[in-house]
């Protein structure tokens, strides 16, 4: 491995201008293709094999143009002080807003408050329900602006209006302005780290490159691929971070190579096979973690994880060509390492680094170190007990969305449970008698604790299949809810057995809890196979049994803090204000799961940029903990700028209004810190030091089958004493 990367980072330095036009031209291509791709609209979203899509996809068959799983619309009225709904004035306001609301190709019916008996018992409240023929994410922008536009003409007469439902739904913006924060800090910890502007500069441009690349091609493909905004806005999240990171390995190891003597040439091509070796293995345990994702069966997921994993994929060619390929082009330009400290003081002896420093306390006091270490991550993880999962509604929402106005409006006029609505499906086509089928199923839901009110079952036009809308007492996202669906589904095992009639419960509350439960049925699974795959590779790469095991166990660490600081902040709601967390509430539900993938593939990149310059030390005869310090002092100040770029690029979507994007920046940030300044750089050097040679061992029959994957270099080392001999033998 060293040995091809070395040629090929020879190669892109020689013919730097061919190189540059190809990810320029590439480049072009995908921003001209994103620019003529046809727009995208919003994704859809299905969970297969979970009971709530069971019972959209019978709606269909049973209720054809129903479109059960159609995006709906609340808007709802309030009169004004002293009052009612049913005035007439405010009553013909209402009825006009009805008519208006019914415009639109993609409007299924709208129900006028006064025919559905939708106001409240005060009259001071009542909504009009809008059904549409598509779901929330794939609903048109002019179907949303008919919906805006109509209410605020309401508003205008003098009522109070706001909008509820997922038919406002709209794909996930990132926080531009925190992103620019980020990459300016960015750029900050770049220049300190590799001490000139034009060294800086060169993995910022990669990176931006790299994620224009990603990021075009992702919105090129759009349409054809049914890609969301949000699966855009991860492939920026990931890319901007791997991208700079990566590229800042390969710069800081060129300038290393510099400093020992070698022309530029020879040190690009050092630095790339051996920095690059690193970047290739840290950049497929990413691509596994974020492939892996497809594991769990929910094609958005899946479709988010692979485009993500491509980004960084065109993150790692760009880091191993055109980084070579720059530093051709910048040439003097870039420093050789520590050259302006050693014009200025020749023949002062070498001072030791912070890093080199702290390392040789970490030897000294391995056991101290240690316990510290997993204690405090310990402390950190203890609130990750209570987490609860959900996904978000617009009870969520901050108080300045008209989304969670329309909530407060409901329920206040109907009760909390009228926001999440269960709707009962009855398949009585097997059943002697349908409509005593579901005339049972009503009357044992209506027995169950936390039921607020229970419909009249509407059959289609067959006579075969029936629904029945059930208002829970308690808000969607509560406990409560999540076992009412449970005990209605338990409910439907005993109705099938005595009427022979299937009972499904669906409604976007229930799909929200089958989510829930999906997810965390995929994560055991999940874990295994991303942490099984990784742990394989990365004994290929250390050649050791024990390291990456303590690599792994110390990722569940980090993770298991970064989940427990998640639940303090945005379920508990401690340092809520200073972050912009509106409300607290449950738990995303993809949370765990995804950070379980990014963490993963984010934490074996300093796993791999620290211990493979141990490793080195070690093959190259020094003894484990002088291994361990040498170690530290090439890489543990580049692996603490990486961490704090990656931390900074993250940051930057705490500043999104979206709660989703908000939550795994803060997750993603805080867990990058977890990882690379306790994990690694404290606990993995004090597992090391307790361990000593042992860290390395590996079975003499294992080491005969595993690849040499040669990511120290050795094959640089054994080509330099081959042309030595040579040279000696001439």
């Amino acid at each position: 491995m060293a040995t091809f990367l070395y040629k090929l980072g020879r190669l892109a330095f020689r013919r730097r201008h061919v190189v540059a036009l190809l990810w320029v031209a590439l480049l072009t291509l995908a921003g001209v293709g994103a620019a003529s791709a046809p727009a995208a609209g919003n994704t859809s979203f299905s969970i297969p094999g979970t009971e709530a899509q069971k019972a959209f996809d019978l709606l269909e068959q049973r209720f054809p143009g129903m479109s059960a799983d159609g995006a709906t619309a609340r808007v709802v009225f309030k009169a004004p002080a002293g009052e009612k709904m049913t005035d007439a004035e405010n009553k013909a306001t209402v009825e006009e807003t009805v008519k208006g609301l019914a415009d639109g190709s993609e409007v299924v019916s709208v129900a006028d408050p006064y025919q559905a008996h939708a106001v409240s018992k005060d009259g001071s409240v009542a909504y009009a329900s809008v059904k549409y023929k598509v779901s929330g994410m794939e609903l048109k922008d002019s179907s949303r602006e008919v919906l805006e536009d109509t209410a605020q003409k309401a508003r205008d007469a003098g009522l109070t209006v706001e909008i509820g439902g997922d038919a406002l739904q709209a794909g996930a913006e990132p926080g531009v302005a925190g992103e620019i924060v980020g990459l300016a800090i960015a750029a900050v910890v770049l220049v300190i780290t590799l001490g000139s502007l034009v060294a800086a500069g060169l993995p910022l441009l990669t990176a931006i490159i790299g994620v224009g690349i990603g990021v075009s091609t992702i919105t090129a493909l759009a349409k054809a691929l049914d890609l969301g905004d949000t699966t855009s806005t991860l492939a920026l999240m990931i890319g901007l971070a791997v991208g700079i990171d990566y590229a800042l390995f390969i710069v800081s190891r060129y300038r290393g190579e510099l400093a020992d003597g070698r022309d530029r040439e020879e040190a690009v091509g050092r630095a790339t096979g051996t920095a690059g070796s690193a970047v290739v293995f840290a950049g497929l345990t990413v691509v596994i973690a974020l492939a892996g994702l497809s594991v769990v069966g929910v094609p958005m997921l899946t479709k988010m994880g692979l485009a993500a994993a491509g980004t960084v994929l065109v993150a790692v060619l760009i880091a191993l060509t055109m980084i070579p390929a720059l530093l051709g082009y910048a040439g003097r330009r870039v420093k050789a390492a520590g050259e302006k400290r050693r014009k200025d003081d020749t023949d002062a002896p070498r001072k030791p680094g912070l890093g080199e420093r702290w390392a040789s306390f970490v030897v000294r006091r391995p056991a101290a170190v240690l316990l510290l270490g997993v204690v405090g991550l310990g402390a950190m993880a203890v609130p990750a007990a209570q987490l609860e999962l959900g996904l978000p509604d617009d009870g969520s929402q901050p108080t300045s969305t008209t989304q969670r106005r329309a909530y407060d409006l409901l329920s206040e006029g109907f009760g909390a449970g009228f926001n999440g609505p269960l709707m009962i499906v009855v398949d009585a086509k097997d059943s002697d008698d349908p409509k005593a089928a579901a005339t049972t199923v009503a009357d044992d839901i209506k027995g169950l604790k936390d039921v607020s009110t229970v419909t009249p079952a509407v059959f289609n036009k067959a006579g075969d299949t029936a629904t029945i809308t059930v208002i829970p007492d308690s808000k969607p996202s509560s406990t409560q809810t999540e076992s009412l669906v449970h005990a209605i589904r338990d409910k439907g095992a005993d109705v099938r057995a005595d009427t022979e009639s299937k009972v499904l419960v669906t409604g976007t509350t229930a799909m929200n809890i089958d989510f829930s439960q999906k997810l965390n049925d995929a994560l055991i699974p999940y874990l295994a196979l991303v942490v099984g795959l990784a742990f394989l590779l990365l004994i290929a790469v250390f050649r050791s049994i024990l390291v990456p095991l303590k690599a792994a166990l110390g990722f569940l660490l980090s993770v298991l803090a970064a989940l427990g600081a998640v639940v303090a902040v945005f379920q508990w709601g401690w340092l809520s204000g200073l972050l912009g967390v509106e409300q607290t509430g449950p738990i995303m539900s993809m949370m765990p799961i995804f950070m379980v993938g990014v963490v993963f593939g984010l934490a074996m990149d300093y796993e791999v940029f620290l211990v493979t310059r141990m490793r080195e030390a070690y093959v190259h005869g020094e003894t484990p903990g002088q291994a361990i310090v040498t170690g530290f002092r090439h890489s543990a100040r580049v692996v603490a700028a990486a961490a704090v770029i990656m931390m900074a690029v993250f940051g930057g979507f705490i500043s999104s209004s979206e709660s989703m994007i908000k939550m795994i920046g803060f997750g993603l940030a805080i867990a990058v810190f977890f990882d690379a300044f306790v994990v690694r750089m404290a606990i993995v050097p004090a597992v090391l030091a307790l361990l000593g040679k042992k860290a390395w061992w590996l079975p003499k029959w294992l080491d005969r089958v595993l690849p040499n994957v040669d990511v120290e270099g050795e094959g640089l080392r054994t080509q330099d004493e081959d042309r030595d001999k040579e040279l000696v033998g001439a």
